[in-house]
């Protein structure tokens, strides 16, 4: 990467960092994405029931030789049946420890993050004990406009390329409450395989230190 470039992205996340510790998250840097795993393994302990939502940035880090490691009880969702899947959902939620990405993250500090099923945000929300959320630079940015525009022209179309979702969004490469310049942030089709169905914002965290953030370096995910 460009010196000049890797300096303007620095930037970007020391700014970002500065107001997540304001919000009482923990905030920790990885240069690139190999350096993530130590700093998972970091934040976890020997035994910890560790669950995840589903994270395209986790499969680029190559968490799973950590997580399949033996050290911790992993409910691993790519393992089990589809039938199975509720009940590792629910289990997910009284984990010791919880791993996911952001659909966002604003300069002021606020993870934003939209869900179909909504298992993620509500993990995030309450519930295990930590979250650990890892995210490339690219999640970062301006305001929660931008956040909002970001999951509509590129998180959730991409995302919805990889589930083959038969959304507006699936074939047209952005939601379809862009055609509305008024549109708010819970427009949207009206499609059954719709993934943005809930919506949270994580702004002040009354339980310091639950949210552990780790920002990298690097271009990740979606």
């Amino acid at each position: 990467m460009d010196k000049n470039v890797k300096d303007v992205i620095l930037k970007r996340i020391n700014r970002t960092s500065e107001n997540l510790l304001k919000n009482n998250m923990e905030v920790y840097y990885a240069s690139t994405k190999e350096d993530v795993p130590e700093i998972v393994e970091g934040l976890l302990n020997d035994g910890d029931v560790v669950a995840n939502g589903g994270s395209m940035t986790m499969k680029e880090c190559n968490l799973a030789e950590l997580l399949n490691s033996g050290k911790y009880k992993y409910l691993d969702r790519d393992a089990i049946d589809h039938s199975e899947v509720k009940n590792l959902y629910r289990a997910s939620f009284s984990a010791d420890a919880y791993i996911t990405s952001a659909n966002a993250i604003t300069e002021n500090g606020c993870l934003y993050n939209v869900d179909g099923n909504s298992n993620r945000i509500a993990a995030i929300a309450y519930g295990p004990d930590k979250v650990i959320v890892i995210a490339g630079y690219n999640k970062i940015v301006p305001t929660l406009e931008d956040a909002v525009k970001r999951v509509k022209c590129e998180s959730a179309p991409a995302n919805c390329q990889r589930l083959e979702s038969g959304t507006y969004c699936y074939k047209t490469g952005q939601c379809i409450s862009m055609k509305n310049p008024d549109s708010i942030l819970t427009d949207g089709c009206p499609s059954e395989d719709r993934i943005c169905c809930n919506y949270l914002i994580s702004a002040y965290q009354r339980v310091k230190g639950r949210i552990k953030v780790i920002l990298v370096g690097e271009i990740l995910g979606y």
